[in-house]
C-alpha cells in the first residue's frame, strides 16, 4: 500500500512538472483587437458620453483597454460605466479594489452584498453590490470580474480559478474589472439598485461580442 501511494504521488509530481513546463514554454498571446470601444453608446434607453481619467490614473491602472462612460436617460438619470481590461501578458486582472479605493477616496461603505443579473438567455450572473456614502449622497455600485468574455465571477478567487482553467485549456487568461454605478439620494437607493441591475443585465448580454481578441 505504501509503495502504491508513493508511485501515485510520483506520477502526480511528474505530471504537474510536465504541465508546468508546457505552460512555461507556450508563447504568451498579445491583444490584437480591443473591441470594447464598440460597445453601444446607447444601452437600455441611456445615451453615453465618453470620459477620461488623468494620465496618472491610467499609469496606475496599467490596463490594455479602458472604457469610461456616463450614460444618461431621457429623464436625467446617469449611470457611470468603467471597464478595465487586462490581456494575458498583463496577468488578466486589476489591482483596483473598490473596498479599499472607496474609503481612501473619502466614501464610507454602508452596505455590501451580491445580486443576480438575468440576461436575455435566462442565465443569471451573480455580481457584487456596494452602497457607499459621501457628502450626504449615496452611490450604488455593481462590480464583477469577467474572464474570456463570458465567465463572470463575483470575487477574485473565482476569477483566478477561471483564469487558470482558461490558461491551461486555451493558453489565455485575460480578464476585466467591470463597474457600474449610480448616485442616489436618501430614499432612492432601492430604485438605483434596480436601475444598475437592469443596465448590468443588458451589458452582460453585449460583452461577449465586444470582448478583445488575443493571438
Amino acid at each position: 500500500m505504501r509503495n502504491a501511494s508513493f508511485v501515485t504521488a510520483l506520477i502526480l509530481l511528474v505530471l504537474t512538472g510536465a504541465v508546468s513546463s508546457l505552460l512555461a514554454y507556450r508563447p504568451v498571446p498579445v491583444v490584437v483587437a480591443t473591441n470594447l470601444e464598440k460597445l453601444p453608446m446607447e444601452i437600455d434607453g441611456y445615451r453615453a458620453v465618453e470620459d477620461y481619467f488623468p494620465e496618472s490614473v491610467y499609469r496606475e491602472l496599467n490596463a490594455d483597454k479602458y472604457v469610461y462612460r456616463h450614460y444618461r436617460s431621457a429623464d436625467g438619470r446617469v449611470i457611470d460605466l468603467y471597464i478595465g481590461y487586462y490581456g494575458t501578458a498583463k496577468g488578466g486582472r486589476t489591482g483596483h479594489n473598490p473596498y479599499s479605493c472607496l474609503p481612501s477616496a473619502g466614501s464610507a461603505i454602508v452596505e455590501t452584498g451580491t445580486t443576480d443579473c438575468t440576461m436575455s438567455t435566462g442565465k443569471t450572473a451573480r455580481v457584487n453590490v456596494i452602497v457607499a456614502r459621501k457628502d450626504e449622497l449615496n452611490t450604488v455600485l455593481l462590480h464583477w470580474y469577467q474572464t474570456g468574455g463570458t465567465t463572470v465571477a463575483s470575487n477574485s478567487l473565482y476569477q483566478n480559478l477561471g483564469r487558470l482553467v482558461s490558461r491551461v485549456m486555451h493558453n489565455k487568461d485575460d480578464g476585466a474589472y467591470i463597474q457600474i454605478s449610480q448616485a442616489a439620494a436618501d430614499g432612492n437607493v432601492a430604485q438605483a439598485k434596480q436601475h444598475v441591475r437592469q443596465f448590468a443585465s443588458k451589458l452582460l448580454d453585449m460583452l461577449p461580442a465586444a470582448w478583445p481578441v488575443e493571438q
